[in-house]
Formats: C-alpha cells, sequence, structure tokens
C-alpha cells in the first residue's frame, strides 16, 4: 500500500529499515536444510520467492543452478541483494508480493521467513494465494513458512516483550500489541547496539493453519505435505514453525 500523500510505498517500510543489518542479525544465507528442501520441490525447475529479501534464499538457489526470481517491495533490500556475489543470476522484480507481478510459470513459488503475515489482511493473503495458483505449472508446488504459534500472554493481556537476541554487541527485543479478535500483531522491533536504539515496526497479520488450507482451496490448492520444520519433522500441535507445501488441483474453476 502507498501513502498517496507521500508517495512511500508502507509496504517496504520494514524492509528498508532493516536491510543494512539483515544479514548480520540473520545470516547470508538461510538454514541449509530450507535450502536443501526448496532445491528438491523445485526439482530443477523454475523457481520464484516472494519477499526475496537480501536474496538469503534465491543467491543460493540460483548458484545451485536453479532459475530464480524473486519479488520485493523494498529497493533497499533489493540493492542489498544486487551487491552479492552471484546476484547476477537472480530477476528481481520490485512489486507487491500479493500481487505475484511476474510472467511465466514455475515449479516452485516459495514465501519463508513468515513473510505472508506481513500482508496486512485476509483479503491480501487470499490474494496472495489465488496470484500464485496462476503462476505455478502443473505439478509445481507453493511453498509458505509462518509460526505455528503466537506469543504466550496471559489471556487479559494485550501487550507484552520478549527477548529476539542477546549478545555483547546487541540486544533485541519484540514488544507486541495482540489484537486477538482481529488476528493482529503490531510489534516493534528494538535493537540496541553500539549505544544506539533502532526501532522497527512491524504490523502482522497471522493465520492458523486450517484457514491456511481454506485459502489455498478457494485459490485451487491443496496441501500436499505440512511440516514443522525444514527437515520435514511432522506437524503437531506442539510444533512452533509451520511448513506448509500446497500443490495445484488440476480441474479447479476460478471463481469469477
Amino acid at each position: 500500500m502507498s501513502d498517496k500523500r507521500t508517495g512511500r510505498n508502507e509496504k517496504a517500510d520494514y524492509g528498508d529499515g532493516i536491510a543494512d543489518v539483515f544479514d548480520t542479525w540473520y545470516g547470508e544465507e538461510s538454514d541449509s536444510d530450507c535450502l536443501s528442501a526448496l532445491s528438491k520441490l523445485a526439482d530443477g525447475g523454475p523457481v520464484l520467492e516472494l519477499g526475496v529479501g537480501t536474496g538469503r534464499v534465491a543467491v543460493p538457489l540460483a548458484a545451485s543452478g536453479l532459475a530464480v526470481t524473486g519479488v520485493e517491495s523494498s529497493r533497499e533490500m533489493i540493492e542489498r541483494l544486487a551487491a552479492k556475489p552471484g546476484a547476477e543470476r537472480v530477476a528481481v522484480v520490485e512489486g507487491d508480493l500479493a500481487d505475484v507481478p511476474v510472467d511465466g510459470e514455475f515449479s516452485l513459488v516459495t514465501c519463508v521467513d513468515n513473510t505472508l503475515f506481513l500482508l496486512e489482511s485476509q483479503a491480501e493473503q487470499v490474494r496472495c494465494f489465488t496470484n500464485v495458483a496462476r503462476r505455478l505449472r502443473p505439478g509445481g508446488v507453493f511453498v509458505v513458512e509462518v509460526p505455528a504459534r503466537v506469543p504466550r500472554m496471559d489471556e487479559d493481556e494485550q501487550q507484552g516483550v520478549f527477548v529476539e537476541h542477546v549478545g555483547a554487541e546487541r540486544v533485541g527485543l519484540w514488544v507486541v500489541e495482540h489484537d486477538r479478535a482481529g488476528q493482529r500483531m503490531f510489534m516493534q522491533q528494538i535493537s540496541f547496539e553500539n549505544g544506539s536504539v533502532r526501532l522497527l515496526p512491524v504490523p502482522v497479520r497471522y493465520a492458523w493453519p486450517a484457514e491456511l488450507d481454506l485459502m489455498a482451496q478457494i485459490a485451487g490448492l491443496r496441501l500436499r505435505h505440512r511440516w514443522s520444520g525444514w527437515d520435514g519433522s511432522a506437524f503437531t500441535s506442539q510444533s512452533v514453525h509451520n511448513v506448509s507445501v500446497y500443490e495445484r488441483i488440476e480441474d479447479h474453476v476460478d471463481l469469477p
């Protein structure tokens, strides 16, 4: 969403604000189990990553020989990606991940690191699923990684503070305001480093697994796998992470 008064892309705010330290905080590459699982699911075909960020997933997948395209709303993130060795192998499109603003068909579309929940309404999330389904080739899959839980707070509490990182150089906190009725959280990621304080606001709209499955069904997709991690471990009521793999329903008819 853009602010019509300023022309600013509000969806890019978090990415623009954290781009310069994202790889330092979270690593240059994604988890090896994640990269291995995505590579297998791609099965040699073209890959589309929604919310490509600094390329922690896209660059190593492209280095393995896969054709990779990424969608990203933050220009600062795109610039960080472009500066990495091997970035020339990744085609990057600036845009809203809900629009899936690319042409062609893909064997794998992926949206990892909780990025789907940055879409702030159910309608946007359904739109994302629907547009992804239109970009999947027969046999292709859509892989979503999101939290399986929300921060634990007492039932009468609407706010909480959670430790994200404690180290010699940096301390990170999440300060959360939780709207249970709306399935929304407004979070401030607060980082204390070298005597400075950085505030990164993050609005989130979460969805439970059953709701994700219904969004997929509306879009003409169905669940193939659900794991509690990239190692393929079984998803249970105790799982903290939700990795869901959706495939096309070939005889699905789009709603008018």
